[in-house]
């Protein structure tokens, strides 16, 4: 079972979805999506919390406001950080999200531990928190199922860009394909007419000389 949430602190609302337990959390390991970033209590345990972000946002770039909500609630599903004031909360692009055999139900680590931000947070805003959760939602979602439908239509847009360019380009060598056609009959025609005249003006001279 996952949870999902959504943030009205930007528009449109911010999807953020939680596993449920350790469980849950090797399954959105294994199976997030390029535009999902994982938010995690630093240095105690708590839940796993993935915002997926709208397009046009970047991991790196995420409004304060936003960044706030998912703090807030990544501190609040937290037994230990959740008593806690003065707390960081760690995030990272689930791409930068490193699992190897030997790592415990759950745990995970970076490939870069220079791709991880922080956000600090002083205390727990109730406000914040209750807004969220009256937003919060259960679900049991196939994940790996999403996944293969989004890969799957990612790759049908790609196609249909890549065939829209393509017959784009068509057109455009076409275009131009005429556009060259039409001045070399342009030429042509000139040619006939400067010669045409030419010889009317030597019959012409011929004939003056003549008589």
């Amino acid at each position: 079972m996952v949870y999902y949430f959504e943030s009205n602190a930007v528009s449109p609302p911010a999807k953020i979805y939680v596993g449920k337990d350790k469980v849950e959390n090797e399954e959105l390991i294994k199976h997030g999506w390029e535009e999902d970033v994982w938010f995690h209590v630093d240095k105690l345990s708590s839940a796993h919390i993935y915002l997926r972000m709208s397009p046009g946002q970047t991991w790196d770039n995420l409004p304060q406001e936003l960044l706030l909500d998912l703090g807030q609630l990544t501190k609040a599903n937290s037994i230990e950080g959740n008593k806690k004031d003065n707390i960081t909360i760690i995030y990272t692009p689930w791409s930068n999200l490193k699992k190897t055999g030997d790592m415990a139900v759950g745990q995970v680590s970076f490939h870069k531990q220079n791709v991880v931000k922080r956000v600090h947070i002083d205390t727990r805003v109730n406000a914040i928190v209750n807004r969220l959760n009256k937003t919060k939602v259960e679900r049991f979602p196939d994940f790996q199922a999403e996944k293969a439908a989004m890969l799957k239509e990612k790759s049908q847009q790609a196609t249909a860009i890549r065939l829209a360019h393509k017959k784009e380009a068509e057109r455009k060598r076409k275009e131009y394909q005429l556009q060259k056609d039409q001045r070399s009959y342009s030429g042509m025609f000139d040619d006939e007419e400067t010669t045409t005249n030419s010889n009317r003006n030597m019959a012409e001279d011929f004939e003056d000389d003549f008589m």
